[in-house]
């Protein structure tokens, strides 16, 4: 075992948190630690890595073994993103530092040093198999591939670290995390801040990972790829499933059930034992004489029943977030319609010609990589931006519900209470009696709002947006902060909502169950995949496989999927809003072949599998700018292999 756990207890404060936990985990496992928010899952964490002690129990890592938290990563100071990241290999860095200085002292001595020499050439030789057997020579190849599969730019490598957004700078730290490779790895949320394209490489890595894997995470669907064992927090103790997710989902079910059985077993067993000795302290009084031979046999049975190791009640159903969308009236058929939007920052354009059409009662999940522009677009579609070309309407009687990636705000001096009231317009009573069905109860909901977790703010804005009754819902990252319960009460509120939803999330198990639809935000250009996540996917899939197959040529400007609207006239109940109140500029289509496609996707595949293989060239190892040219010339050539392939497919009518 690297770690070992038993009967540990903790207390913050007054508060208990952990009362009896034990498990343990073995060399090598990928462990999901799952838990309701507040069940004590992050204080864990810092009881392993050394941060905390228990106030009793015991917890025992391996003799020798190296704990990685990330909340263990330093501020950069004035370092760069790269410094920051370079970091990781302090040791190896310093080894190759004292080699590049006895290379100047070997090259300085004259031919009468040969003893010095032999010294030196002796420590030079010693270190350069250390630095070798750490991986020193591929050092900056790492730091490329790690950073370029979390979706860290080389533009940013030149960043001060301190100037980096709360999210960037978690990223970076996860970065940097992953080049320590230490024995255990123990992570706390890695998906938050990444985009789709980062978590299933995050979730590859993990899976190659040659050490300890403890992660905390309420992504279900990152569970059933990463992990082989849950343990679950659950009021203040742990308890062990040797399987996924999915898995653990039918143990606990198994468990709790045949918990309950005995539980009324021994109630029975309980009762019968009871009565007993209730009879038998009777007989003894009431016998002429009376007969202490009963009594002793009362208080047998009654020592017995007392060191019964007794059986919780299992709790069968826990309460969850009560979430009830309902739509004060129905809206026309065609609820919005995009016809050639598009946007631009300065110089930079963040997507152009992005059409589509929703209607009532449709589920559309918005996704794409960050920076994508998938909440821009759900600004333009709220009339919170303008678009730079193109036109959107919302239709008719369409009434807007959205719930922002928001902060929570600053004032302190605003309670759970007032806010709720402000915002919905209700007498105390009647608010607190909604609020409890958000799960803020009691005095909860005289905490000050900014005091709130991230949770609970999400569950404070559900409650004020299920008191307007929209029926265009449009959710920007709704699962973020929210624990598996509340998530599931949000799937089920999705489900019998009669309305129409339009979401961005990273939450592929949340997609699949809530999303019928899917609108892919990728290189500028907006894509329609008529079915869930998995869908989606599977044509990504066979796209690649074309692409690795087929191949085909360059110079194409409409994306895979790709729906404009030019026959797809706004109706006279929708009204155009944006910068234009015709069609944008309709994309022309290239005339050449798919064959001619074909050839010229074969070459760039054959040009960027060269610079690949120059990439992962020891010799390259020390040459951060001929390294750094490689990788701008990769990612240029695989954006130009996107448009390629996208061309193919349109020329080819798929």
């Amino acid at each position: 075992m690297i770690i070992q756990c038993q009967n540990v207890q903790k207390y913050h404060g007054a508060q208990l948190v952990l009362s009896d936990v034990s498990f343990a985990v073995r060399q090598g496992e990928n462990v999901g630690l799952i838990g309701r928010n507040g069940s004590g899952k992050t204080t864990l964490f810092r009881l392993l890595s050394g941060e905390e002690a228990p106030d009793s129990g015991q917890i025992a890592i391996r003799k020798g073994s190296a704990i990685g938290l990330l909340a263990q990563i330093q501020e950069g100071g004035e370092d760069t993103v790269y410094e920051v990241l370079q970091r990781s290999f302090d040791e190896p860095l310093a080894w190759q530092r004292r080699l590049r200085e006895l290379e100047r002292e070997m090259s300085d001595l004259g031919a009468d040093s040969e003893a010095r020499m032999s010294t030196l050439l002796r420590e030079y030789g010693s270190l350069q198999e250390k630095f070798e057997a750490a991986g020193g020579y591929e050092i900056e190849s790492d730091i490329q591939r790690v950073s370029s599969g979390l979706g860290i730019s080389g533009e940013q490598f030149e960043r001060a670290f301190f100037s980096l957004s709360g999210g960037e700078k978690t990223k970076v730290g996860l970065a940097a995390l992953l080049l320590l490779r230490p024995d255990v790895l123990l992570l706390d949320e890695p998906t938050n801040h990444l985009d789709m394209a980062a978590i299933e490489w995050l979730e590859q890595f993990l899976r190659d990972y040659d050490g300890t894997v403890v992660v905390i995470s309420h992504d279900r669907y990152f569970l059933d790829a990463v992990v082989t064992k849950i343990v679950e927090i659950e009021d203040g103790e742990a308890v062990t499933y040797h399987t996924g997710y999915t898995g653990y989902q039918a143990e606990k079910e198994a468990r709790l059930l045949q918990q309950f059985a005995d539980y009324q077993e021994q109630q029975k067993k309980i009762k019968k034992m009871q009565e007993s000795i209730k009879r038998l302290i009777e007989w003894g009084n009431n016998a002429n004489p009376p007969n202490p031979s009963f009594h002793r046999r009362a208080a047998s049975m009654q020592k017995a029943l007392d060191r019964m190791v007794k059986i919780k009640r299992p709790i069968l159903e826990r309460k969850a977030m009560d979430l009830q969308l309902e739509q004060q009236d129905r809206s026309g058929n065609r609820v919005l319609v995009l016809d050639s939007v598009g946007k631009r920052y300065g110089q930079r354009t963040l997507f152009t010609e992005a059409g589509g059409v929703l209607r009532y009662g449709e589920t559309t999940a918005l996704i794409g990589g960050n920076g994508a522009g998938k909440s821009t677009l759900l600004r333009i579609i709220l009339g919170l931006e303008q678009p730079d070309e193109g036109s959107y309407a919302l239709g008719s009687r369409t009434a807007v519900g959205y719930l922002a990636q928001e902060a929570v705000p600053e004032d302190a001096g605003q309670s759970v209470l007032k806010y709720f009231r402000e915002q919905a317009g209700m007498e105390e009573g009647e608010a607190r009696g909604q609020l409890a069905r958000f799960l803020f109860y009691g005095s909860d909901v005289f905490k000050s709002v900014a005091g709130l977790s991230g949770g609970e703010w999400t569950r404070l804005r559900f409650a004020v947006l299920m008191h307007r009754r929209p029926n265009l819902l449009i959710l920007d990252e709704p699962t973020n902060h929210l624990d598996i319960d509340s998530r599931e009460a949000l799937e089920e509120a999705l489900e019998e909502f009669p309305g129409t939803v339009l979401a961005v999330s990273h939450d592929r198990y949340f997609i699949n169950r809530c999303f019928r639809s899917i609108w892919a935000l990728e290189d500028g250009s907006l894509s329609m995949f008529p079915g869930n996540y998995e869908y989606f996917k599977e044509k990504r899939g066979e796209q690649a496989s074309a692409r690795a197959a087929e191949s085909a040529g360059s110079g194409a400007h409409t994306g895979p999927g790709k729906q404009t609207l030019a026959s797809d006239t706004p109706s006279p109940e929708m009204k155009p809003r944006g910068a234009q109140s015709g069609s944008g500029p309709v994309r022309s289509r290239d005339a050449r072949s798919a064959a001619a496609w074909e050839s010229e996707i074969a070459e760039a595949e054959k040009l960027l599998h060269g610079i690949e293989a120059r990439m992962l060239n020891p010799q390259l190892s020390s040459d951060a700018d001929r390294l750094a040219e490689l990788y701008a010339e990769r990612e240029a050539l695989q954006s130009k292999l996107d448009m390629l392939y996208a061309a193919w497919l349109d020329s080819s009518g798929q």
